[in-house]
């Protein structure tokens, strides 16, 4: 997808889509950047209608990463989409119209090396699938998205990704593991339509997670209803819980208990939020007791254990000193600058 590669031994891949108005050049390329700065590597953009197709090509141009077309029902979106130099289509071929209709797409995006994401979402799947398995099973969505890449590879078009979304995390997790065994294609994970930021991000880091640690899926988006920078800081978290991505802080702090002698929740809040767009391949801990917070604070690469009033501060497993509560997190701040700067040197 432009210049990131997708599939393979690839790294698995962040995405988001805007929320903005597509024919609000300057608002769509503002909240891109954003999304770019955070950490999204590729954003997808809902495009309507003609005048939306036709102002990608100025966003295109000022975009700091690929941009994919989500297109629904009308061939000609498509056609204009991939004239403006998008980097992906994400269309339904069943939906676009007749076979033609997709042999025109197909041949366009070939020419200029584009990929098309059959994206498959059981709120609308079609109706003789839902009859023949009796609803939006996980069945059904495997069922729906080879149908829909069979038309692709009918055409002769086999650079396919393949998504199939449900706001069911259970569901969602079987139909990715049965279209795995089905097909080699990259796969697109998400849990669409999660829900607002709290649930949203426990589903979803639920659904993606899971297949995520079985080896399954190379892209996924984080589904949220609020801001599209949040399913990005989310996104980032899933592949740090899971492995697939070490750089950028992994912050640890203990859930506190009756033994806990400080105000550990005020410094860990404090803590990550002056923590936040800091990206350093470090691990910093905040504990809150001495039983397993001088362990924990160890096994960081900086991290505190809390005493009465007090705090333990460590360096690479290292005791460096005491340090009064009300300077805690200044301590631990501190340290991280001058990580920082020798990482900067």
């Amino acid at each position: 997808m432009g210049s990131v590669p997708l599939g393979g031994q690839a790294p698995i891949v962040i995405q988001s889509m805007t929320n903005t108005d597509p024919r609000d050049v300057e608002a769509t390329l503002a909240q891109i950047r954003a999304l770019a700065t955070a950490g999204c590597q590729i954003v997808r953009l809902a495009i309507p209608d003609q005048e939306a197709a036709e102002a990608l090509g100025a966003i295109r141009k000022e975009s700091p990463v690929p941009l994919v077309a989500d297109i629904h029902f009308d061939y000609r979106l498509a056609l204009a989409a991939v004239s403006q130099g998008i980097s992906k289509l994400r269309i339904n071929p069943g939906n676009i119209g007749s076979r033609e209709k997709v042999e025109q797409v197909a041949a366009a995006c070939k020419a200029k090396g584009i990929p098309i994401r059959v994206g498959v979402n059981s709120g609308s799947l079609e109706k003789d699938l839902l009859a023949r398995y009796g609803g939006p099973t996980a069945e059904a969505l495997v069922a729906s998205a080879l149908r829909h890449a069979a038309i692709l590879e009918a055409v002769h078009f086999e650079d396919v990704v393949i998504s199939i979304k449900s706001s069911d995390v259970l569901r969602t997790i079987e139909a990715y593991r049965l279209l795995a065994q089905a097909v080699d294609y990259p796969l697109h994970l998400g849990v669409t339509e999660a829900g607002t930021l709290y649930r949203g991000t426990l589903k979803s880091a639920v659904g993606i997670g899971t297949l995520l640690c079985e080896g399954i899926g190379d892209t996924f988006r984080v589904s949220l209803t609020g801001d599209p920078l949040e399913e990005v800081k989310a996104a980032k978290e899933i592949l740090k819980a899971t492995g697939h991505r070490k750089e950028g802080i992994d912050f640890v702090s203990c859930p506190t208990c009756g033994r806990t002698k400080i105000d550990l929740i005020g410094i860990a809040n404090e803590v990550e939020q002056r923590l936040e767009g800091v990206d350093l391949p470090l691990k910093v801990a905040v504990m809150g007791c001495v039983v397993n917070g001088p362990g924990e604070a160890k096994d960081a690469d900086i991290g505190i254990a809390g005493g009465r009033g007090e705090g333990i501060l460590f360096k690479k497993g290292l005791f460096m000193r005491k340090v009064p509560e009300d300077r805690l997190v200044e301590a631990l701040m501190e340290e991280i600058e001058a990580f920082k700067a020798t990482k900067n040197q």
